[in-house]
């Protein structure tokens, strides 16, 4: 195993985050969720299997967001112009973050709303 080469991987995985944080809105906007939710969990005083739930739901919906730039900029590389097939391809991408972050909104619910409805009612 080559160390450097291994090193190296760290280095243009984090230059691969940089950028869709740099260049997408809506990865961006998933921070601030996530934010958001952290500190709600924190004050919630969520035990650590929900702690695990919401970890794992931020990271995969922050490794979707990843996926979709990629397939984004594959598309993009390999035809420039306007193809119905380039199109779907984006389209499917997308529809699976929005699929992800519908579950993720629905797993947040299902923590939350029993350990406020003591608090709200």
């Amino acid at each position: 195993m080559n160390i450097l080469k291994f090193f190296r991987s760290f280095i243009y995985a984090a230059n691969g985050i940089y950028h869709v944080v740099k260049s997408e809105q809506n990865f961006r906007f998933h921070i601030l969720a996530a934010v958001v939710v952290i500190l709600t969990a924190w004050l919630t005083g969520l035990s650590q299997l929900e702690w695990i739930i919401i970890v794992l739901s931020i990271f995969g919906m922050f490794m979707v967001e990843l996926i979709n730039a990629s397939i984004e900029r594959v598309v993009d590389l390999v035809t420039p112009e306007l193809h119905p097939l380039a199109k779907q391809a984006k389209d499917l991408a997308a529809g699976a973050c929005l699929v992800y972050a519908i579950c993720t909104v629905i797993v947040g619910l299902i923590i939350f709303i029993p350990k406020w409805s003591g608090i709200l009612l």
